[in-house]
């Protein structure tokens, strides 16, 4: 009997319920459409910044570079012509550690001990600047005013220095090696690339001269698979390109840890330490362990990472978790009190259907019930309703795909892309934007968060209509009649 007249009822008064559902379904597709775009924005931010220092990686701890380090790295040139022999080819390779001061290798095991840390890797972060070309006879001095990093890759700034008693006609190439530990591969900075042709490193290569290029400085230096990669005089071969996913590249050049150690004379020393935590809830309690057992070392998490993020990414985020979600919650709300309204208004135009059923025998709780019913069926059409809206919402930010902007600051601690920059990433050299595309992925969780909302509205808009059906009385179908 329950199931006829609920199906009866909703059939002759199909106009009222759809109103009472789609007033529920514009509440539910905004819901769905807020939390599928913050989830997008969430992974967004992942994206970025797992092109900061690699993919995997819950933290990193370095050691800020002093400024005393600074002025010890700082390149200087000296060439002279040799005998007689004016306009001849000349070259010099200047290694470098990249703003950082080193620490030991053995302190990777140190950090690897702590309670709480799944994994961790060692890296050796380098800066190389090769000046050649030829040289009349007298003497070039540069004179320091350019930097510890005033070259730019492809000759762009130029040192500042004078030819004494001659002159010079040279070109200044700078890139940047990273020296990274092979036989841990799944942490550091070359995860956030995709080997797009060749192989990576292997784990018997800890000491061999074999390099992997960044793509876009291999298409730019016409390298491939194969080719040969002279640095300091130490010729590698290079086994494979590697493609950034997101963003800038870590480094130019990839080389076996060993081998990065030993062209920068820093045997045994590394300036970055990628650690991997066992549970992504123990972060902040690692972090804190690290701080206290490993001193002199600054610890950087993503979180920490995330604060230096601004920009329209940033901006946008902040909106869909902030002023969204509020949106969502008074659009919904307000279409659950609607719903309700509506549905104690459809009972008190229904004063004499049901004062005639309880003059009939029916007891207030089975008319209730009855009403009840109707709205949370209601509901359900109205959460299918939603989730249809809904879908089609987030399928239409994701087709668009709006570009946001994220401004990667160079932070704080002592970290640092290159120095002065947080996570530790050894290609970075200052604050750079990166252009992520934005999409709403639509998840398990939100769908069923979508169903419980139309169960809800329809709960809530019966227990308007119910309590106004339980108040109505046999006499108040014949008060209607008269």
């Amino acid at each position: 009997m329950f199931f006829t007249y609920l199906r009866r009822e909703l059939r002759r008064r199909r106009k009222a319920a759809l109103v009472v559902a789609s007033g529920l379904a514009l509440g539910i597709a905004l819901v769905i459409v807020v939390d599928s775009v913050s989830n997008g924005m969430g992974k967004a931010q992942d994206k970025v910044l797992q092109s900061l220092y690699g993919l995997g990686t819950d933290m990193t701890v370095t050691k800020a570079a002093s400024a005393s380090t600074g002025d010890a790295q700082r390149p200087r040139f000296q060439f002279d012509a040799r005998g007689d022999d004016d306009g001849s080819e000349q070259s010099s390779d200047r290694v470098m550690v990249r703003g950082f001061t080193t620490l030991a290798s053995s302190t990777v095991t140190e950090v690897a001990g702590q309670q709480g840390v799944s994994a961790a890797a060692g890296g050796l972060s380098l800066d190389v600047v090769k000046v050649s070309g030829q040289f009349t006879r007298g003497r070039f001095q540069q004179n320091g005013g350019a930097g510890a990093g005033g070259f730019q890759r492809g000759g762009g700034e130029q040192p500042q220095g004078e030819v004494q008693g001659g002159g010079a006609d040279f070109g200044i190439n700078q890139y940047t090696v990273y020296g990274t530990d092979v036989s841990r591969t799944g942490l550091g900075p070359l995860t956030s690339s995709e080997i797009t042709s060749g192989r990576t490193f292997k784990a018997t290569e800890t000491d061999a001269e074999v390099a992997v290029a960044d793509s876009a400085y291999a298409k730019e230096k016409k390298y491939k698979v194969g080719s040969a990669v002279t640095v300091k005089g130490t010729t590698y071969k290079v086994i494979g390109i590697a493609t950034a996913d997101s963003g800038d590249s870590a480094a130019d050049l990839y080389i076996p840890l060993k081998q990065a150690q030993t062209l920068a004379g820093q045997k045994n020393k590394i300036t970055t330490i990628y650690v991997k935590a066992t549970d992504s809830q123990r972060i902040d309690s690692v972090k804190s362990a690290l701080q206290k057992n490993v001193p002199g070392t600054t610890v950087t998490t993503s979180a920490d990472l995330a604060k230096t993020v601004s920009g329209s990414l940033s901006t946008a985020s902040s909106l869909a978790t902030r002023v969204g979600t509020w949106l969502s919650v008074a659009v919904l709300v307000a279409a659950f009190l609607v719903a309700g309204l509506l549905t104690s208004s459809a009972v008190s135009r229904r004063v004499r259907e049901f004062g005639t059923l309880k003059a009939l025998g029916w007891k207030s709780g089975r008319v209730t019930r009855q009403v009840v019913g109707e709205a949370v069926v209601n509901g359900l059409v109205g959460g299918a309703l939603g989730i249809a809206l809904g879908l089609a919402g987030a399928y239409a930010v994701t087709a668009v795909s709006p570009g946001l902007q994220a401004q990667l600051g160079t932070g704080t601690g002592g970290g640092g892309f290159g120095g002065g920059g947080p996570g530790g990433g050894p290609g970075r050299r200052t604050a750079q934007t990166l252009e992520v595309a934005l999409t709403a992925p639509v998840s398990v969780t939100t769908i069923v968060l979508a169903v419980g909302l139309a169960v809800a509205g329809g709960l809530i808009a019966g227990a308007f209509g119910g309590w106004r059906a339980s108040r109505l009385r046999p006499a108040d179908a014949l008060r209607r009649v008269e």
